[in-house]
């Protein structure tokens, strides 16, 4: 099992930054981290891609947060940040980090983690 702990959420001006944080730990041995990533979920919408990194490296970002948000990870901390700049309200969401990771270097089976949350209001 692999928990996923997201901070740094809040209420910001449009136009404002914030970074967000995910806390990675397992209870179970994991072998790869095949991908760590960040969606959001806006009110009676579905939820949506912001970015994503896999274990290589590359990224992946939204066209809409392109040039806006950063996604890194720290390595030594163990954490997933994605950095957010020029805030805009329609960026109003919970904010989900998110993990697929194999535990068995066998099988290689990848399993999906997400996890609970933290709330990012753009005020206009």
């Amino acid at each position: 099992q692999v928990q996923l702990v997201e901070s740094g959420g809040g209420l910001v001006q449009a136009g404002g930054s914030l970074t967000l944080s995910c806390a990675v730990s397992a209870s179970k041995s994991v072998f790869r981290y095949n991908s760590m990533g960040w969606y959001r979920q806006a009110p009676g919408k579905q939820r949506e891609l912001v970015a994503t990194m896999i274990t290589a490296g590359e990224t992946t970002y939204a066209d809409y947060v392109k040039g806006r948000f950063t996604i890194s990870r720290d390595y030594a901390e163990n954490t997933v940040k994605l950095q957010m700049s020029d805030l805009k309200p329609e960026d109003t969401a919970v904010y989900y980090c998110k993990t697929v990771a194999a535990h068995n270097p066998i099988t290689k089976r990848a399993y999906e983690y997400w996890g609970q949350g933290t709330q990012v209001t753009v005020s206009s």
